[in-house]
């Protein structure tokens, strides 16, 4: 991952000061962090029936879901690589149907997903992971 593609993305999540300098490894970090935040968000908002909010934390979780797809090295993971790729894909799917149905069972799921890739995530030591987000 680049350093102003995830720049790009920390703009919609609210730690533009965090990213300069910031490792790859230490951005993936960071954008599991956001995710997270931004589908507790999104849970919250369906919980209270806001659609509109909801929607938008949606949309932000996908975005962050698609930088953390951008940032694999599908060449350089191997298998690894393109099981995280589809991993991805699958949450991004179930982010739609969460929001179209306001489904919280679904945004759990992905929750859960995240939680898991973050907790390996930080148990890697940075410049091991810089390919593999």
């Amino acid at each position: 991952m680049t350093n102003l593609g995830a720049l790009e993305q920390f703009k919609e999540v609210g730690v533009t000061s965090q990213v300069d300098g910031a490792s790859p490894h230490t951005l993936v970090a960071m954008l599991f962090s956001g995710l997270l935040d931004r589908l507790a968000q999104a849970r919250g908002y369906m919980e209270r029936g806001e659609l509109g909010q909801q929607g938008q934390m949606i949309s932000k979780s996908i975005a962050i879901v698609d930088s953390l797809r951008a940032s694999l090295d599908r060449g350089q993971g191997g298998e690894l690589g393109q099981r995280l790729f589809d991993l991805y894909d699958h949450m991004e799917m179930r982010l739609v149907q969460a929001n179209s149905q306001s489904d919280t069972v679904a945004v759990e799921e992905v929750m859960g997903l995240v939680r898991e890739l973050k907790s390996g995530w930080d148990e890697i030591a940075p410049g091991v992971g810089e390919h593999v987000g």
